[in-house]
């Protein structure tokens, strides 16, 4: 789960990163009264939307004055911004972050993400601050730096000193950039993130070490424990598709193409896209049902897939091995009965009672498809979208 920015420097705060003085704002003229509340002489109207590049795209914009900011809010709230983390769809500005804005000296790069493969949380540093970190480490790796912290020591102060020096940073500035980066990963820490990013952390005129922007996830199977994490999800940020799936306890990831498909189990579900793509078809969806499917919450699956307009044709590939395959076929049947299913569905058992969820299937009378292997079962599914497509 992703948060904002200004929720991601709330947090931040608490745990003693240093922020510029802001205001949330839903209105130009709430806008125009945060900047009153915050003083100064300049400010940073900023779009809160889960993405970076705002700036590139539009959603930063620097004001002097009362219009300035008015017309900056008005501008950009219900705009639909477009950067290449949000791809073509773009994401719609539905409230704004009214920062006091801040002398800047040097811009730097800090992140905590985790390593899966050596089970370590790992910080990424970069003295190329305000920047893609991709781009950098494509056309100056020589400047980034990465540290691994062992989980069961956590972070100790001379590794915090080690970031600090190759950041640069000059050694009257050591001290309030440890307490930065010992901020940043209690952070990590103890709300379960899975990311940190502060993008750029700026050393000011006025010698000060801030989070000029931030952007942190968070594990979803941790949110249990942690609700006040929970609470700061947003919606309207995310792909609908994957929030009903979400909020219906299944797993669902939103892709561009037309053949929707239904599965249990990640590795089953990277292998059939792959076959789909193998016989040139384009899958529209990741769905995983999970381990246990019951057949109400394969027909809840089916709308779910049904709800995505592109979807031309239906994949179904089950391996039963704690489900059943009598289970997913009554599943299929009860989606039939009950939803307007208008799109060829191509159904795949194999598994636990395979030989009587497919003779459930053919003796439903629904026009079902049935293959037995995963590459005929793809072939059958784009073969079908083909036909959809060209009629």
């Amino acid at each position: 789960m992703d948060i904002h920015e200004y929720q991601a420097k709330e947090i931040l705060s608490e745990c003693g990163v240093g922020i510029a003085e802001g205001g949330l704002a839903y209105s130009p003229e709430q806008a125009v009264y945060r900047a009153k509340e915050i003083g100064g002489s300049k400010w940073a109207v900023k779009a809160q939307i889960h993405s970076g590049a705002r700036g590139k795209a539009g959603g930063i914009k620097l004001c002097k004055n009362d219009e300035e900011i008015w017309n900056a809010a008005d501008e950009l709230l219900g705009k639909r911004l477009v950067t290449h983390q949000t791809g073509p769809a773009g994401k719609v500005v539905y409230r704004l972050y009214v920062e006091q804005a801040t002398d800047i000296e040097k811009e730097l790069y800090l992140a905590l993400v985790l390593d899966r493969d050596k089970q370590r949380v790992v910080f990424v540093t970069s003295t190329e601050g305000g920047m893609d970190i991709e781009e950098v480490a494509a056309t100056k790796p020589e400047a980034i730096h990465k540290l691994e912290v062992e989980p069961a020591v956590g972070l100790r102060d001379f590794q915090a000193r080690e970031l600090a020096f190759a950041l640069g940073i000059k050694p009257e500035l050591i001290s309030h950039a440890v307490h930065t980066i010992k901020g940043a990963y209690r952070a990590f820490r103890d709300f379960d993130a899975t990311m940190v990013e502060i993008n750029p952390m700026v050393i000011t005129k006025d010698d000060r070490v801030l989070a000029l922007d931030a952007k942190m996830g968070f594990d979803d199977n941790a949110l249990f424990r942690r609700p006040r994490i929970a609470e700061l999800r947003d919606k309207s940020q995310e792909d609908p598709r994957e929030t009903a799936a979400s909020d219906r306890g299944l797993s669902y990831v939103g892709l561009d193409g037309d053949i929707g498909c239904m599965i249990n189990g990640a590795g089953l579900a990277m292998a059939t896209m792959d076959m789909i793509k193998h016989k040139d078809g384009e899958p529209a969806n990741f769905l995983d049902i999970g381990g246990g499917a019951s057949p109400d919450r394969v027909a809840k699956a089916f709308k779910l897939v049904l709800d995505d307009e592109k979807v031309k044709a239906i994949l179904v590939n089950i391996f039963a091995g704690i489900n059943r395959c009598d289970w997913i076929a009554e599943g299929v049947v009860q989606a039939f009965e009950k939803l307007d299913v208008k799109v060829p569905v191509i159904v795949r058992l194999s598994g636990t009672n395979v030989e009587k969820g497919m003779q459930m299937l053919k003796d439903s009378g629904q026009p079902i498809i049935t293959a037995d292997t995963l590459a005929e079962a793809a072939e059958k599914a784009v073969a079908e979208r083909n036909r959809v497509a060209n009629s």
